[in-house]
């Protein structure tokens, strides 16, 4: 069950996590059962020599991804944390906005495990493949 709309999430951020939303760089498209999808918006800032997306872009783009995911389907737990993130770099992206398809493997109280596909913005073709574990606190230490 979806507990946050879009528009919940980027008021949360907007928030909590300033340091996300000042840029612009990252864009709250879509919020579903167990989803989430998550624009990088292109900037030069984004770019490593050689013309490309760099790696920490796009390990930032998978990680607030999958956070945006969770927070869909838990409501707003600042203190849901990344404990695990591996990424598989498969292609090197054109330099232009990458978006994250993310999904949600298992939900449960205390655990969160998904994985974010991420491609060039109006492509099917991987780019980066990311899975993910986070920790999500008792109610008791949300409150």
């Amino acid at each position: 069950m979806i507990v946050m709309s879009v528009t919940d999430i980027e008021a949360f951020l907007v928030r909590e996590f300033p340091q996300i939303t000042e840029t612009g760089d990252f864009v709250v498209e879509e919020v579903g059962e167990m989803s989430a999808r998550l624009r990088l918006r292109y900037h030069e800032r984004h770019l490593r020599p050689g013309g490309t997306i760099s790696g920490p872009s796009m390990f930032a783009l998978a990680d607030v991804g999958l956070y945006i995911a969770i927070l869909g389907q838990i409501g707003p737990v600042a203190l849901a944390v990344t404990t695990n993130l591996n990424i598989n770099f498969l292609r090197m992206p054109e330099p232009r906005d990458l978006v994250a398809h993310c999904k949600l493997l298992k939900l449960g109280k205390r655990l969160a495990v998904g994985e974010a596909s991420l491609m060039a913005a109006g492509s099917d073709v991987l780019v980066a493949h990311a899975t993910a574990t986070y920790s999500i606190p008792r109610r008791s230490e949300v409150l």
